[in-house]
């Protein structure tokens, strides 16, 4: 039996929502944007009208206004999202208990076994899109296709309020035309390197050999190859069979602009000492490091690195990124924003044999000096200790990204590579 996958992609989301709770804004230019004040002022989605003006996800609402004078722009209520996506997701819980959520507007579905009781996927994909509309008074976008990755495709080809069909026959001359970093999981960097090959387009990943993409992306040449001839068996996962952490990070925007090493060393310390305290508290340790960096421009840049031993040590972490931080970056421009990865997770208590250059007695008393510090920071308060460097620049490093976190929807951000 063919599979049958739908991609269900709420239209402009929290823009929608906003404009359904605010029928005054309704036939205005209207975005969802972040606090000024803290330097959070940018586009986090916008409505149809607003997309008129050339308005981008991700831009300073002041470059926004200058484009759009008269944009409305209300802050996110994240409540009356979730609310609206779990009414969406009830929904298509009439059709499959196999949805996969991914972000608070998006969600995969399996209906292989249940789309010939409503005439086939096309059919189906048109009954929720209608149902959405006609109780919750949003649109969604829907891909159907043979495998995840192409309906994600699908629900992006034609919007808004749209089905799109990609099938074994006519993949080819839909999926291969399009830019290659319309592909799933394919980011800037990714990109970049395949433009220096002269490799533009879905179409020509599909048709470049298994060895040499494999060559310039290692594994991840492999499941691009996969991904783009449509290989892709991945199945949609059951909410409650997910794995419930994949990765764990923190990240800031700064008061300022950071133009020197010792600003950014302090700044992802703090960020390090966070996503540790997190994953100390999760039980877990991390075989991979990533940070990102964002300029004054908002050139994004993010590199990671695959450590040799999983750990959840504050001083480890923090190294490494400063370490990735040294070798990536060089201030071509001053950086406006800073964040901290942490993925590959194993549990704490997974038996390691280190190597004789490795010492694990120094291991042992920096976990339990983190463990103390983190004792204290929850029983007296984030900043009741902290390292002494910290106190040089406290304008930039006296924040609480573990006590301030918050969970931001990754149907919001496109994944790098």
């Amino acid at each position: 039996m063919e599979r049958v996958i739908l991609h269900i992609d709420c239209n402009k989301f929290y823009a929608s929502v906003e404009c359904l709770h605010r029928p005054e804004i309704r036939n205005l230019p209207v975005a969802v944007g972040g606090s000024e004040k803290s330097r959070h002022g940018i586009i986090l989605t916008k409505n149809e009208i607003a997309s008129k003006y050339d308005l981008k996800v991700g831009e300073p609402l002041w470059s926004a206004r200058k484009k759009c004078p008269n944009l409305v722009v209300v802050p996110p209520n994240y409540p009356l999202y979730m609310r609206f996506s779990k009414e969406v997701r009830r929904i298509l819980a009439d059709y499959t208990d196999i949805i996969e959520p991914f972000g608070i507007d998006e969600s995969w579905i399996d209906v292989s076994s249940t789309a010939h009781l409503y005439g086939g996927g096309e059919r189906l994909a048109n009954i929720i899109r209608e149902r959405v509309k006609a109780e919750l008074g949003i649109t969604v976008s829907i891909g159907v296709s043979f495998n995840k990755v192409f309906a994600k495709l699908g629900s992006d080809y034609k919007k808004p309020d749209a089905v799109t069909v990609i099938s074994k026959e006519n993949f080819k001359q839909i999926v291969w035309p399009l830019p290659a970093n319309d592909l799933l999981y394919i980011g800037s960097a990714t990109y970049r390197t395949l433009q220096k090959h002269y490799r533009y387009t879905i179409g020509d990943v599909a048709k470049t050999d298994l060895k040499t993409l494999q060559k310039w992306f290692g594994k991840v040449g492999i499941m691009l190859h996969s991904y783009a001839n449509g290989y892709d068996l991945t199945p949609v996962y059951k909410q409650e069979l997910m794995p419930n952490i994949k990765s764990i990070s923190n990240s800031t925007t700064l008061p300022r602009d950071l133009v020197g090493y010792e600003e950014v060393k302090a700044v992802l310390f703090v960020l390090a000492e966070s996503v540790c305290r997190r994953m100390r508290e999760q039980g877990f340790k991390c075989s991979v490091v990533k940070i990102h960096l964002r300029d004054k421009d908002l050139t994004t840049v993010s590199t990671q690195k695959k450590l040799k031993y999983p750990t959840d040590i504050t001083r480890e972490i923090s190294e490494t990124a400063c370490s990735l931080f040294l070798k990536n970056y060089n201030f071509d421009k001053p950086i406006r924003s800073v964040g901290v990865a942490v993925s590959d997770f194993s549990s704490f208590n997974t038996p390691l044999q280190y190597d004789f250059f490795t010492n694990s007695q120094k291991k042992e008393k920096l976990e339990r000096l983190d463990k103390t510090v983190d004792t204290l920071k929850k029983r007296y308060g984030n900043f009741t200790i902290q390292v002494a460097s910290l106190l040089k620049s406290t304008d930039i490093s006296r924040f609480n990204p573990h006590d301030d976190h918050n969970i931001h929807p990754v149907g919001v951000l496109k994944s790098k590579i």
